[in-house]
C-alpha cells in the first residue's frame, strides 16, 4: 500500500512540475513583439503587418499550444532563425493562446492587415 501511495505522489509531483512548461504569456508577448511583429499582427492594437501572414489571433483559434510550439521548433523558410529556447517557444505559444477569443478572419492577399475593431454596442 505504501508503494502505491508513493508512486501516486511521485506521479502527481511530476505532473505539477511539468505544468511549468505551460509558458509565460507576458514573456511570450515581449518575445513576439521583438521577433514577430514585423510580419504578424501580434497584438489587437497593432496597425501594420505583412499581408500574407496570419494574425496571431487567427493562429490562436486554429492551433493548439502544442501545434504552435511544434511549428516554432521547426519554422518555415520565410521565418528568421530566432534560436528560441524551448521555454521561449512555450512562452510565445502561451501568449498566442491568450488571443483565442478574438475574432480571426483571414486577411485576403494584397490588402494591408488592420486591427479588428471591437463590436459596437448599441
Amino acid at each position: 500500500m505504501k508503494s502505491i501511495l508513493l508512486c501516486v505522489t511521485t506521479v502527481a509531483a511530476m505532473l505539477a512540475a511539468s505544468s511549468g512548461w505551460a509558458g509565460d504569456p507576458k514573456n511570450g508577448l515581449r518575445i513576439a513583439q521583438r521577433w514577430c511583429a514585423e510580419c504578424h499582427l501580434v497584438t489587437p492594437d497593432q496597425t501594420r503587418a505583412k499581408t500574407d501572414v496570419m494574425p496571431f489571433a487567427s493562429v490562436a483559434l486554429r492551433k493548439t499550444a502544442q501545434e504552435i510550439s511544434d511549428f516554432l521548433t521547426d519554422p518555415h523558410p520565410k521565418m528568421p532563425n530566432m534560436g528560441l529556447s524551448r521555454a521561449e517557444i512555450a512562452d510565445i505559444a502561451a501568449y498566442i493562446k491568450t488571443l483565442g477569443s478574438a475574432p480571426a478572419d483571414p486577411v485576403p492577399n494584397g490588402t494591408e492587415q488592420k486591427p479588428i475593431d471591437p463590436p459596437k454596442s448599441g
